[in-house]
């Protein structure tokens, strides 16, 4: 295979390592067309009666995701094309723009007890779910410069340069975003980012130090978690409804804050092993509550009609996706390029896998949507222009 430009001297782990422009990762390229595709067909399938009965267009949530899909399409195509290394200058002046976005949706009116959502009229953005994908490039770019050994020799000082250079500025950001989503309040995407921060904060050095900084962001982030359920009666109340269902099976408040789990469970057990059939759905005749059904609760609508069998083929493409995302993350050429394949593979990967949990009352509902399938245009958006992020990493991995 000839390469599209000549080879580019790239350091990896203080190594001259040559890279090669070659083609992208085409099998993590197909695995996001079946979702995307699936997607499409279980938003039409689960949408078509509640539209009709709401709006009078039984297909009107299939074709403004159809729209998004075609935008995100374009949007990936656009990243795949631009080299990774170009949105180092672009960092700050887009955490900048998230910050400003975050600050601006606590003003919006509220919608179901939350202000997640700035309408511009023709169109919504959702601000926390623009912060999953700049603050992953922020971190990335930030946590590549940390030196793995420190100049200092005396143990005090590398603590204090540490704690200075590099967890200090760390936990300025990271504090600063995740408080600014926690007030909306977004409880399910404060813990996705926050989760991420703290992966790529842990992949970014192996030295003592940097080891015992994570513990502490760990703990400073659980007690965060901890406080923000119990201040807030509507998070602590999804707690109190899931742990008797997690100790005991029992549904607690059937028809009030439990409702919404209860209906999701009838779902998945009603689909068995092979399911009831596509478009055999009962559940999603308005028994999962407004618009989860396409939206927050799409997994269940999938098991019920799929069964187990079509569930862990879903699982397993996710499942494949991340390990696609990893083997980029793996062979990236530089630093950065593996804290962006890193954080975005994981990003996308904990948030499938938190979105299936809470479906299956493994976790308290969430409220997060579930990547590439889910109903909705910001979502999908970002998620695409961060496959294209990571698939134009892939064009540059060394092959070994």
């Amino acid at each position: 295979m000839s390469p599209s430009r000549a080879p580019r001297k790239t350091r990896k782990v203080g190594k001259i390592i040559p890279s090669v422009m070659h083609k992208p990762d085409y099998t993590l390229l197909i695995i996001v067309i079946f979702l995307l595709i699936f997607g499409l067909i279980m938003i039409l399938d689960a949408s078509v009666v509640f539209a009709h009965d709401q709006f009078g267009d039984k297909f009107r949530f299939f074709k403004n995701q159809l729209l998004w899909v075609t935008m995100g399409s374009a949007l990936m195509l656009i990243s795949i094309k631009f080299d990774y290394h170009k949105l180092k200058p672009l960092v700050i002046p887009m955490i900048i723009f998230t910050v400003l976005l975050l600050f601006i949706v606590l003003f919006m009116p509220e919608i179901n007890g939350s202000r997640r959502w700035i309408d511009l009229g023709f169109a919504t953005i959702q601000p926390s779910e623009v912060a999953k994908l700049t603050f992953v490039i922020y971190l990335s770019s930030l946590l590549s410069k940390i030196r793995e050994k420190r100049v200092s020799s005396n143990f005090k000082d590398q603590i204090s340069e540490h704690f200075t250079k590099d967890l200090l500025p760390f936990l300025f950001v990271f504090t600063l975003i995740c408080v600014l989503v926690l007030l909306e309040p977004d409880l399910g995407s404060t813990l996705i980012i926050g989760a991420t921060a703290l992966a790529l904060y842990f992949l970014s050095g192996s030295d003592a130090l940097h080891v015992f900084g994570t513990f502490i962001v760990v703990s400073v982030m659980g007690l965060v978690t901890v406080i923000a359920a119990i201040i807030s009666p509507y998070r602590l109340r999804r707690v109190e409804t899931f742990l008797p269902l997690l100790l005991r099976g029992d549904v607690e408040d059937p028809l009030g804050a439990g409702y919404q789990i209860q209906q999701i469970l009838i779902a998945i057990g009603s689909g068995g092993l092979m399911g009831l059939g596509f478009g055999e759905s009962r559940q999603k005749f308005q028994y999962l509550v407004e618009t989860t059904a396409v939206t927050d609760s799409i997994f269940a609508v999938i098991a019920e009609e799929l069964g187990f069998v079509g569930s862990i083929v879903l699982l397993f493409a996710f499942a494949l996706f991340i390990f696609r995302g990893y083997k980029i993350a793996r062979r990236a050429p530089d630093k950065l390029g593996m804290l962006l394949a890193s954080g975005i593979t994981f990003w996308l990967g904990l948030q499938a896998m938190l979105n299936i949990a809470a479906n299956v009352a493994l976790v308290p509902l969430t409220g997060i949507p579930l990547p590439f399938i889910s109903y909705g245009g910001s979502s999908l958006l970002v998620t695409l222009i961060g496959v294209g992020i990571l698939l134009n990493i892939s064009k540059q991995t060394i092959e070994n």
